[in-house]
């Protein structure tokens, strides 16, 4: 198997609200294939969408049940540090909730999160030893 993603699909309870989120605080503009009952967006290379949380769940055969922490992050890394605090600060000043100030970490990067309205966690990172921008 090859080492990529090419879509990731987050369950949602409320598909308007995230798609509406996704569009006004990041910024992003959904394709065209999205529908009333899926929302696509372009990301870098790998497709963002959304997808009502019960029918992922169906479409998995698993139970739908489950709140809290849901053990995963997404990531955007930036070039500095400075560029973290500019991108902090020009989301939360478009509505995302801060879980976690930027701050520097013990191994040498910079990080903070946000979240969406429905809690999925953004770091917001620059890490020296990955230079994605």
């Amino acid at each position: 198997m090859q080492q990529r993603i090419s879509l990731i699909t987050l369950g949602v309870d409320d598909i308007e609200t995230m798609s509406r989120f996704y569009t006004e605080v990041f910024g992003w503009m959904p394709l065209r294939q999205s529908t009333d009952q899926i929302k696509f967006f372009q990301l870098n290379g790998v497709k963002l969408a959304l997808f009502d949380r019960d029918a992922l769940a169906e479409d998995a055969d698993i139970p739908a049940e489950g709140s809290g922490f849901r053990s995963f992050s997404l990531a955007y890394n930036l070039g500095s540090k400075e560029q973290v605090d500019v991108c902090f600060e020009e989301l939360i000043s478009r509505g995302a909730r801060i879980v976690k100030q930027p701050e520097m970490v013990y191994w040498g990067g910079y990080r903070g999160y946000i979240a969406d309205p429905e809690g999925n966690l953004w770091e917001l990172a620059w890490n020296p030893y990955l230079n994605d921008d």
